[in-house]
């Protein structure tokens, strides 16, 4: 899409972020799709040449002849196809029918000669080809181009935690002061996180599941025309040199809880980017941290001091978006009318658009990530105007000497209160403990609270 057009695209996906979706159409477009049901078709085409029951037999160079239809599909390819479908083509009348154009076009560019027409989408319904092309498509498309993109956020985020590891930060819990913790380990969370949830995704997609079993899942076609022949092993070998897991008891169609599992995996990952879009929303707001002014970028149009947080304001909502129709998407595909109805088929056909919200939003986190810098003197300052937060020490060493009132005796001093260090110190010095009790308490600050904070970004794979 030139530049021109995409001023007029229906959606931001193709036009205002179209440069940042492209790395998806290659597994995304309605031509990806043309492309991967020729892939299929042709290679079924070869399996049954395989088989020993068929006449079909296609020497290396006409093998290598049908591969080239899929391996260099071109723009032209996708026209013709378009073509064959709306308006017909040579001896070839519009078939309305998107499959059905795949299989003309397999027929018009068979090998000179070739007698195997009546053999290109043998036995199979749309749905054969169709569940096996999107499951080639969707896994190509999170293995290639998603979780690259989540790899690089986990990755800037592992680095942010080794290079502040040791750097003292107020926590807040419900809003309020709480333990300090170190900027460095609450990074790491997020990117243990979303290592997990990246993992999860790696298993959805090794165990995406295609089937092969005709119009009812019984393989009643090819079992009429070939008793004989073990049609399920035949069908399950077919799936699994594509790569994919065989689903063997299916209606027409593929029930695609391999696919819904897969929408819920990439949808964990999107809810952890979407708590830290949030809290590092709220770090820039508490100018813990700081942001990179970019040269000649406007941040209001009536504020000319402002560099507002843009990019992680962006993720959210692409990455809120993306969930909802990654949501919709888990509940709608596993659910069909009796063996079959086509309302799946519009509805799989936005696969490509959640996932570029998903694209989008891993963008523009890894792109705000690059942009903020702790700002320790703030953070240092806010834990040195807290001095109440390590009330929870206090009352915790006098508890290891035995002092049975020692959260009250804290309660009483610090709860709803203005406290400063002094105050601690008057409490230690009233205090019935031994002296180097008293030592250890006199040396409890809130910018050395932070327990093994630095230690536990070891911790991160």
């Amino acid at each position: 899409m030139t530049d021109t057009h995409a001023l007029y695209a229906v959606s931001p996906l193709d036009g205002r972020y179209g440069g940042r979706t492209a790395p998806l159409s290659p597994y995304a477009s309605e031509a990806a799709l043309m492309r991967a049901r020729v892939r299929v078709e042709v290679e079924y085409l070869i399996a049954l040449a395989n088989l020993e029951a068929t006449p079909l037999e296609f020497d290396l160079e006409e093998r290598a002849h049908l591969r080239e239809l899929y391996e260099s599909f071109a723009e032209e390819d996708a026209q013709l196809i378009k073509t064959l479908e709306t308006e017909g083509y040579a001896e070839f009348d519009a078939t309305n029918h998107d499959v059905k154009a795949v299989e003309y076009f397999v027929r018009h560019r068979l090998p000179e000669g070739s007698d195997a027409s009546p053999w290109i989408h043998f036995g199979l319904t749309s749905e054969d080809v169709n569940n096996l092309a999107h499951r080639l498509l969707v896994r190509e498309a999170v293995d290639e181009v998603l979780l690259p993109a989540l790899y690089e956020v986990r990755d800037s985020l592992a680095e942010m935690a080794r290079d502040h590891r040791d750097l003292p930060m107020l926590a807040r819990t419900h809003g309020q002061p709480a333990t300090p913790t170190t900027f460095g380990k609450e990074m790491a969370v997020y990117a243990a996180r979303l290592a997990r949830a990246t993992g999860r995704i790696r298993e959805a997609t090794d165990d995406l599941r295609g089937k092969l079993g005709g119009a009812s899942g019984t393989y009643a076609a090819h079992h009429a025309a070939y008793p004989d022949v073990d049609w399920p092993a035949f069908a399950e070998a077919f799936v699994t040199d594509l790569g994919l897991e065989f689903e063997s008891l299916t209606t027409q169609v593929n029930p695609c809880d391999d696919l819904a599992a897969l929408f819920d995996a990439v949808r964990g990952a999107n809810d952890v980017l979407l708590d830290l879009d949030l809290d590092v929303w709220l770090y820039v707001s508490d100018r813990y941290l700081g942001q990179e002014a970019v040269s000649g970028e406007t941040g209001s149009s009536t504020m000319p001091h402002k560099v507002n947080p843009i990019d992680f304001e962006n993720s959210e909502g692409n990455l809120s978006k993306a969930n909802s129709d990654l949501t919709f998407l888990a509940d709608y595909v596993t659910t069909s009318r009796l063996q079959r109805d086509l309302s799946d088929s519009t509805v799989k056909r936005n696969i490509g658009a959640a996932f570029a919200h998903c694209l989008i939003g891993y963008d523009k986190t890894a792109a705000g990530l690059e942009k903020v810098v702790p700002t320790e003197a703030v953070m240092r300052e806010d834990l040195e105007s807290t001095p109440e937060i390590i009330g929870e020490a206090v009352q915790t060493i006098l508890r290891r000497e035995g002092q049975e009132d020692a959260y009250e005796q804290v309660k009483d001093l610090t709860r709803g209160k203005d406290v400063t260090l002094a105050d601690f110190r008057e409490l230690f010095d009233d205090l019935a403990v031994d002296e180097s009790v008293r030592e250890e308490l006199r040396e409890l600050t809130p910018t050395g609270y932070t327990g093994v904070a630095d230690e536990l970004v070891d911790d991160l794979e």
